[in-house]
């Protein structure tokens, strides 16, 4: 095989990583990504320290299934999130109760951590706000000609 033949697919992958880099960051940039992903990692970070066998969990009542569901809960806050930025004011409030809750019936939420990462992620989701669109750049020069025009 020579270098000739290579080169096309090593340039076809470049390709593919740049454009999947610029879809990547265009996804990130309008929706509150760090704070679902948080979420996420709160919740899986929950789940994960509950282990109790499936048949204690069925019948063990609330103590038993709180870690289950308050962790499922924050992983599908940080989706929706993730799929609908739209709700994020109201996802971030509800995940921030709902790991306040896990603090109190869920090992400490998950030990501590778990709560955390899940009142700092429903925190960065509450107060996102979508970001303005870029202007074209004016030098200093005319930004201050245009206060000054408009102050007199």
């Amino acid at each position: 095989m020579s270098a000739a033949t290579a080169s096309p697919a090593r340039g076809s992958v470049r390709e593919f990583a740049g454009s999947f880099r610029r879809l990547f960051r265009a996804f990130r940039q309008t929706r509150p990504f760090w704070g679902g992903l948080l979420l996420i990692l709160a919740g899986v970070w929950i789940i994960r320290l509950m282990s109790f066998s499936f048949g204690f969990v069925i019948t063990g009542g609330w103590n038993a299934t709180a870690g289950y569901v308050l962790g499922g809960a924050l992983i599908i806050f940080g989706l929706a999130v993730w799929a609908s930025p739209l709700y994020a004011p109201l996802l971030g409030l509800l995940s921030v109760l709902v790991a306040l809750a896990a603090f109190i019936s869920a090992n400490l939420g998950g030990y501590l951590v778990g709560s955390l990462l899940g009142v700092l992620g429903g925190s960065m989701v509450w107060a996102w706000g979508e970001k303005r669109p870029k202007g074209p750049k004016r030098s200093r020069v005319s930004r201050r000609r245009q206060v000054d025009g408009s102050a007199s």
